[in-house]
């Protein structure tokens, strides 16, 4: 599939954008994955990175696990064309503070990137699939998460982030979230 850019904006010095493509082929550093706290990765994004990775995608999380609800971890990427996934746990929708737990897997999800010294990450509507959470609100909070630690940590080595989503209703709206956010660190 090829990967068309929705929306680019630069918040600090990383230029954010809104794609709509298939994250396990993004040439990036690193890309997130929508994950259980298991990190079992049989179906959605999971099992499509393990599909496209590998089996020891699945091998080192096994090591890893359990990671807690808005927590993170990180493995190899196997086969991908990025170096390394990281794996955020996000909430599954109706078991209690979903929005403090994604915003949490987001922050866990930049640290991680962070401390692998990343410059580019792709990263997911995480809990929107699968997991059930509603797609506006949670490409929202996704993007002000984001827009917000990016503004918080102007050292981060991240230059390039992301939002990538398969289908087109969930890139446009990670578009929108992109287009619309006021927060105090918004660039150009």
């Amino acid at each position: 599939m090829d990967a068309t850019t929705l929306v680019t904006r630069t918040v600090v010095r990383c230029t954010v954008s809104a794609v709509h493509g298939d994250l396990t082929e993004q040439q990036v550093d690193a890309i997130v994955n929508a994950a259980n706290s298991a990190l079992a990765h049989g179906g959605g994004l999971a099992g499509a990175i393990v599909r496209r990775g590998g089996w020891v995608i699945q091998e080192e999380s096994d090591r890893l696990a359990p990671v807690p609800v808005g927590g993170a971890a990180t493995t190899g990427a196997g086969a991908l064309p990025c170096r390394w996934v990281i794996h955020a746990v996000g909430p599954v929708w109706g078991e209690g503070d979903e929005e403090l737990k994604l915003r949490s897997a987001v922050r866990s999800s930049l640290q991680e990137a962070t401390r692998l010294a990343a410059a580019s990450l792709g990263v997911p509507a995480i809990s929107t699939g699968i997991f059930g959470y509603p797609k506006p609100a949670g490409t929202i909070a996704i993007v002000d998460e984001l827009f917000s630690w990016l503004a918080d940590h102007p050292r981060t080595t991240l230059r390039d982030v992301r939002l990538t989503a398969f289908d087109v209703e969930t890139a446009s709206l990670f578009a929108a979230a992109v287009t619309s956010w006021r927060g105090a660190a918004a660039g150009s």
